[in-house]
């Protein structure tokens, strides 16, 4: 993943940071506990797509 990319992006519900978690290909929004997928190297940015995060994975 880019950085100059991950430097832009945005969660498209909350406007708030994401964390890129490279080992599970995802972009993370803790605010809003989804993880969006990446899939070939590109951000699937739709909540519906999104997986929910269980609490012990917020912290991350």
């Amino acid at each position: 993943m880019d950085a100059r990319l991950l430097d832009i992006l945005v969660c498209p519900l909350c406007k708030g940071p994401l964390v890129y978690d490279k080992t599970a290909q995802e972009l993370v929004c803790n605010a809003d506990a989804l993880a969006y997928p990446i899939r070939d190297g590109i951000p699937i940015m739709w909540a519906d797509q999104a997986r929910s995060l269980a609490a012990t994975e917020r912290a991350k």
